[in-house]
């Protein structure tokens, strides 16, 4: 039996998609942790488990589904006795409502939080430049719920997307993080050129292939939707502990 000195919430992170996003993912709430001592940070287990089936295949019925494989890792972090689930993955969000329904504690929604995040930085309206992979920008993960809160939506073609956001992407997976910058910058040119008010990066892949030094560069809002699922993990932790 566990003493219960070492009870109490934790967050538990369905990491692995990929490995690099999950671990990022971890490393960032830490650095957003305002704190003083070791003590005062948030407790978080990750299941970084790659073995889950690529998501962009399933989506597109070329490839095994991923659900079971993510539902049994929510499983055994809900066993270990997380108060609450964050998946820093924007393409595993388009299988939320059956992870959420199968899952008796909070499973936090990525796209909530970026839709927080813009709120935070005061942009509450206008045109928002979207990256991310082929089948989240394809399904409209993003553009519905954004434009249920009123904002314009501006999105790459599927033919810049496949040039553009799946190799910066896939360059990050291999651990190409330099060589993943080029084609990120030339899909922001892109969208910029088009008149957007902010820009969402809506794959947890592309916040490393694009620096805090090279957002500041560009002089619009950029919204890392790995940052904002970490701040909204953290205030979840601290209302629970108030």
């Amino acid at each position: 039996m566990i003493e219960n000195r070492f009870q109490g919430r934790f967050l538990g992170v369905l990491g692995g998609m990929g490995p690099l996003a999950g671990a990022f993912f971890m490393t960032r709430l830490v650095a957003l942790t305002e704190a003083e001592r070791d003590q005062q940070h948030m407790p978080a287990v990750l299941w970084n488990d790659p073995r889950i089936p690529d998501r962009l295949a399933a989506c597109f019925g070329n490839g095994e589904d991923p659900l079971p494989w993510m539902q049994n890792g929510i499983d055994r972090l809900v066993g270990m006795g997380a108060g609450a689930i964050a998946i820093p993955c924007n393409t595993a969000h388009i299988w939320y409502e059956r992870l959420a329904a199968a899952t008796p504690v909070p499973v936090l929604h990525i796209v909530q939080s970026v839709l927080n995040a813009l709120r935070r930085r005061g942009v509450d309206r206008g045109r928002i430049g979207l990256m991310g992979t082929s089948a989240t920008l394809g399904l409209g993960l993003y553009q519905r719920a954004l434009q249920a809160q009123g904002y314009e939506c501006v999105v790459p073609s599927a033919e810049e997307i496949e040039r553009y956001c799946t190799p910066c992407i896939a360059l990050v997976k291999t651990n190409r993080i330099e060589q993943s910058l080029a084609p990120a910058l030339e899909c922001i040119r892109l969208l910029r050129d088009r008149g957007i008010d902010a820009l969402v990066l809506g794959c947890t892949e592309l916040p490393l292939a694009l620096p805090e030094p090279q957002r500041l560069a560009l002089g619009l809002p950029v919204v890392d939707s790995v940052d904002a699922l970490a701040i909204d993990a953290l205030s979840w932790y601290r209302s629970e502990s108030a």
